[in-house]
């Protein structure tokens, strides 16, 4: 029995959408459909053709407490289909963390606690809707825990029987660490294939992620199809660069911005990027048109911090921030409020960075002084050996790096 083919005003409606959703796009998989005009969506156009809502996942691994800008390309994407009336699933994935995704990595993911997982993943929720819409019509959020800890080790066992040795090792990340001869475990292997079973839990239609995840959305689409199910599409998204300038924005890397933090960080750290990273950021995360754009670095900066702390707090705190910005920087005066810590404990100047969270570790702390990076009262450190007031109660003022300054008690 032949399908009918979509009317005139279906074929218009999914042209149009196309449009929307085909924006800022990496790649789609796979690229031809069987009707519609050739070109790279035409699988989508097909799929919007069916004039009905359709599953959109995209899955989050809650391997830190903040989601972070980089997330936010493919939840701004979600949020167009939301609007377009489609389904968006987004998923966190509270169970795969427990086995870490090897995507992009050198060496094995440390494991988190289950307590530290489960607190990471409860702030998720309130997250993502900085973005998309709390809609019961329109999303259904999950735990990828909700089907997964419910595979006996012979579900286990049959899931890996659809997927050969060959296409596992064939994945960069493993075929590098291989070459390499870097250990590779046997739950990094199986990663993927769990990852591809969250489609079949989902049943969705189209799976989002970005360029680093084209092998694991593919394993969804490969796995569906082993079952007989209609394979998912894979759309995939570029990579957004942290504030480093090289490395993806990462949670891991400590390079990103995260959705919740204040309106001061935001500003201030996205003024903080390189100028060469001023095109790809304004074309990922904002809407502002090229010709709006000023040429000069500085000024195109504060625009785009504006925008994206507008975005995530209101226009009223982004005008604020960049007020506090220009104040400290511009006129490299200190900031009208400073928080005030208290400290006890050795009087190291390495020590008291460490021990009031401006560094994660001494190291850390001396590498920032030899960089030039801390102030002590506005007075530049270069000595990681100072020692400040042995013995007598201080107030001091305490700067490292751009944004981070207070008032420290030493007792």
């Amino acid at each position: 029995m032949n399908t009918p083919s979509p009317s005139t005003a279906i074929l218009k409606e999914a042209a149009r959408q196309h449009a929307i959703l085909a924006q800022g796009t990496a790649a789609v998989y796979p690229e031809k459909g069987t009707h519609g005009p050739d070109g790279l969506f035409d699988k989508l156009v097909q799929a919007l053709t069916e004039n009905r809502p359709l599953k959109v996942k995209f899955g989050m691994d809650p391997t830190a407490p903040d989601l972070h800008l980089g997330h936010s390309v493919v939840l701004t994407k979600l949020r167009q289909f939301q609007d377009l009336g489609h389904t968006i699933q987004p998923l966190i994935g509270d169970y795969t963390t427990r086995i870490g995704d090897p995507s992009g990595r050198n060496t094995t993911r440390p494991p988190l606690t289950d307590a530290e997982i489960d607190a990471n993943a409860k702030t998720y929720f309130n997250q993502v809707f900085k973005i998309v819409k709390n809609d019961p019509k329109t999303l259904d959020l999950h735990h990828n825990s909700e089907w997964l800890k419910n595979l006996t080790f012979a579900d286990t066992i049959k899931l890996c029987a659809q997927v050969t040795v060959a296409q596992i090792i064939a994945r960069e990340d493993f075929a590098n660490r291989l070459a390499q001869n870097t250990p590779i475990s046997m739950h990094e292997l199986l990663y993927p294939i769990m990852q591809g079973y969250d489609s079949i839990g989902l049943m969705c239609d189209i799976e989002l992620g970005g360029t680093d995840q084209t092998f694991n959305c593919l394993m969804g689409r490969h796995l569906m199809q082993a079952r007989g199910l209609n394979p998912q599409i894979v759309i995939t998204f570029p990579l957004l660069e942290g504030l480093d300038g090289s490395d993806k924005m990462s949670k891991s890397k400590g390079n990103y911005i995260g959705l919740t933090e204040s309106a001061e960080n935001i500003f201030g750290k996205t003024m903080s990027i390189p100028d060469k990273l001023l095109p790809r950021w304004f074309n990922l995360l904002t809407t502002v048109p090229e010709h709006e754009r000023p040429e000069h670095p500085m000024q195109a900066k504060k625009l785009l911090a504006h925008t994206l702390t507008a975005r995530f707090h209101t226009p009223a705190a982004a005008n604020a921030a960049q007020t506090e910005f220009e104040h400290r920087f511009s006129n490299k005066e200190l900031p009208t409020e400073i928080p005030e810590i208290a400290y006890s404990g050795s009087r190291m100047l390495t020590d008291i960075i460490v021990g009031v969270g401006f560094a994660k570790s001494k190291s850390e702390a001396r590498r920032l002084i030899e960089q030039g990076g801390v102030k002590v009262n506005s007075q530049p450190q270069t000595n990681p050996a100072t020692a400040i007031g042995i013995t007598t109660p201080l107030i001091l003022t305490l700067q490292v790096g751009k944004l981070k300054i207070a008032k420290i008690t030493l007792k």
